[in-house]
């Protein structure tokens, strides 16, 4: 079972590795900054077409991201 605290782990990790600032990606999703801290912190996720636009900016695949194994 996928829980949310691996969903969190993942996206956290790709926002950091993307070597985006807080600050451009919230200004890119049009949400303010602390809410990506939120995201990072495992305090909110976002919302299903922030993170929409969230992997298309990151250019990550959202299943990797969801934990959905693609080979099933």
């Amino acid at each position: 079972m996928i829980t949310l605290e691996q969903i969190h782990t993942k996206l956290a990790e790709a926002i950091k590795q993307s070597g985006i600032t807080q600050t451009e990606l919230a200004k890119r999703l049009n949400i303010k900054q602390p809410t990506i801290g939120q995201y990072l912190s495992g305090r909110a996720m976002p919302a299903l077409d922030t993170f929409a636009n969230l992997c298309a900016i990151l250019d990550i695949d959202a299943n990797d991201i969801l934990c959905i194994d693609s080979q099933r």
